[in-house]
């Protein structure tokens, strides 16, 4: 008071929210994908039957049933700025595009939205739209080495003349897409009677003459003598009223996904990841060594921006696991290695940024921590340490080994930030995914499945036992005995008694902390033998501007709402 600032109390965390099933695509039991694709493959396998034993036939079936699951799975997955249409990419070199409907049915003008005393609770639906083949697989005969189809990444950019602009990559090649609605355009009034139209289109009578005298089957006179036109013949002047010209009408329009360029060669190693830029012109492709810029209008010709291939290849230490253009400042990106370092390059230092302006790691002193563990918030401004680390995977330390023989700690679980910063999401096994809350004294960790029920792999957090009060009465009955037998000793016992519910407080503190570590040890081993590490939600993406998630399992997609 006094003429000084009032210092403003701190903001409350946002409460955690409650996620709602939305809708999946996809979804199919294991009996309905065998009996469906048993249906498509018994007549090709059938000749055979007769010849093989039983046991060769249902061996080939069952590794062409999976070869077909196999290449059904998502490989990628991403929302557009808008949030309005969705893509997803397989393993078999698909693009699959949908897009949202409730916005458009709930859609009302300005005044009647300002009107309305509170905003529209939607419930988020989207239906499909149109998919395309984006790669298919190839071989690169100078290496030997063939190269699949699958659908690494996916990255949105900016729409024009209302049609979508996307970049879809493999492990070679990017490709540039652009899909829009296009007009069918049918040939109608035709000139000819379908009516007396004979055969494949052989027309029996014209409209152009009355004449009784008979026609070919092409169309000519028998006599060509005395009916055949010369070339002075002219026209009457009011024209023939019989004859009509054919019509190019449009009723109906399709999507059509059109590849306007192909970026190829450039990248010796795998392509793990795309990244537009703000400007709407350039973008980058980041493999293991190496970091390339691209103009979108150039696709014969790239700039390594990033190299870090030694000289010797016995001497390399990490390997360049991803790569992200700033949001909103053109000339800034970061990229990640293998050692958990995240590097921030300037472009306008120099062509060839091979020096990173920022470098974000963890101090070895502290102890070396496994990625897949944890998930960590950074400040770009602050390089000392992470401002929120949460524990996603805990339970996983005791199976490094197991991880490690099954190629399982090769894994790269997908984040994603929400679109107001407040909550991030990663997934984990048994098409688990987690949401913590990156507010500032928020204890948001909800842990939800990819299934129509979200919430029933939450695990209920035990009332804590109550606490007997037999001391607590024994300190007070002292203190009041006391006073009794000593005026002289009140304060001391009123000071004895509140020393004793500070000990009491404390005390209540630590069996808290107790009880937590107790139930965080039982969901740990209770996640470590229930987890099931051949299902793996590897994929999901926050809407950027509502509280949506899309992820992935397997062959499935899966939205939620919240």
């Amino acid at each position: 008071m006094n003429g000084g600032e009032v210092a403003e109390a701190p903001a409350d965390p946002p409460p955690s929210l409650e996620w709602k099933f939305s809708q999946v695509f996809g979804e199919r039991t294991a009996g309905e994908e065998l009996q469906e694709d048993l249906g498509s493959g018994v007549d090709s396998v059938v000749h055979v039957m007769v010849m093989l034993p039983v046991e060769i036939v249902s061996s080939n079936l069952a590794n062409q049933l999976r070869e077909e699951q196999r290449v059904d799975i998502i490989s990628a997955i991403e929302f557009d700025k808008t949030g309005d249409h969705l893509a997803t990419g397989d393993r078999g070199g698909r693009v699959v595009l949908f897009e949202r409907t409730d916005t458009k049915d709930h859609g009302g003008g300005r005044r009647d939205l300002e009107r309305m005393d509170c905003a529209i609770s939607r419930h988020p639906e989207f239906r499909y739209k149109t998919e395309f083949q984006s790669h298919e697989p190839e071989f690169d005969y100078l290496k030997s080495l063939e190269i699949e189809e699958k659908i690494n990444k996916i990255r949105w950019c900016q729409t024009a003349n209302g049609a979508l602009f996307l970049l879809s990559t493999n492990d070679k090649t990017i490709k540039y897409w652009k899909v829009q609605e296009k007009k069918v355009k049918k040939i109608s009034e035709m000139n000819i009677d379908l009516s007396k139209a004979v055969g494949n289109g052989g027309v029996a009578s014209s409209s152009v003459s009355s004449s009784s005298r008979s026609y070919l089957a092409n169309g000519g006179y028998p006599d060509r003598s005395s009916n055949y036109l010369s070339n002075d013949f002219s026209f009457p002047p009011g024209g023939i009223p019989s004859l009509h010209l054919p019509v190019v009408t449009s009723h109906e329009t399709s999507l059509v996904a059109r590849c306007r360029r192909v970026y190829a060669h450039a990248h010796d190693y795998h392509i793990n990841s795309i990244s537009n830029n703000s400007d709407g012109e350039t973008f980058i492709s980041a493999d293991d060594l190496r970091i390339n810029l691209w103009n979108l209008e150039i696709s014969n010709q790239s700039f390594n921006i990033v190299d870090v291939k030694p000289a010797n290849m016995e001497d390399l230490t990490e390997v360049i696991t991803s790569a992200e253009f700033h949001p909103s400042h053109c000339n800034m990106l970061a990229y990640s290695s293998s050692k958990g370092s995240i590097r921030l390059i300037d472009l306008r230092q120099s062509a060839l940024c091979d020096t990173h302006s920022k470098f974000k790691a963890e101090s070895k002193s502290k102890g070396a921590t496994v990625p897949m563990e944890l998930l960590k918030l950074w400040d770009i401004n602050m390089d000392s340490g992470p401002v929120s680390t949460f524990q996603v995977q805990e339970y996983l330390r005791p199976k490094l080994c197991d991880l490690y023989e099954n190629d399982s700690i090769f894994d790269k679980f997908e984040c994603c930030l929400s679109g107001d910063g407040l909550r991030v999401a990663t997934g984990s096994y048994s098409n688990l995914f987690r949401v913590f809350g990156c507010a500032a004294g928020s204890t948001e960790a909800t842990t939800l499945e990819a299934s129509k029920n979200p919430m029933r792999r939450q695990v209920p957090i035990p009332a804590r036992p109550s606490r007997s009060l037999g001391s607590i009465t024994r300190v007070v009955r002292r203190d009041l005995s006391g006073e009794k037998e000593n005026g002289n000793r009140k304060v001391r016992g009123s000071n004895c008694l509140w020393i004793q519910d500070l000990a009491r407080e404390k005390e209540m503190e630590l069996e808290k902390l107790e009880d937590l570590r107790e139930l965080k040890a039982q969901e740990s081993m209770r996640m470590e033998n229930s987890y099931d590490f051949t299902t793996k939600l590897l994929h999901l993406a926050w809407h950027p501007t509502e509280n949506s998630i899309a992820c992935a399992a397997a062959n499935s997609l899966y939205m939620y709402y919240a």
